[in-house]
């Protein structure tokens, strides 16, 4: 029974999605209305995606700009320690 398990781990997801597309069509006869609804949101979901790897490859860009000013430092003997709070 394990090597069953096994073999199916993980795929619980995917055969879902596929089973709930075989059976729309017969529940939802009407879903070509839906259609450009879906089609609407993933185009959302597509343009808020760009926009945070367009973030997230910024902010890293700064970190390493960052770290890589405290290594040029440190490298020329800038050993000084930060003010006393």
């Amino acid at each position: 029974m394990a090597l069953v398990d096994n073999l199916f781990k993980g795929w619980g997801g995917v055969l879902l999605g596929f089973g709930a597309g075989i059976a729309a069509p017969s529940l939802f006869p009407d879903a070509g209305a839906v259609r450009p609804l879906a089609k609407r949101a993933v185009k959302g979901v597509l343009a808020a995606a760009e926009a945070l790897k367009a973030a997230a490859a910024e902010a890293t860009e700064q970190v390493n700009d960052f770290v890589a000013e405290v290594r040029a430092e440190r490298a020329n003997g800038d050993r000084t320690r930060p003010a006393d709070r």
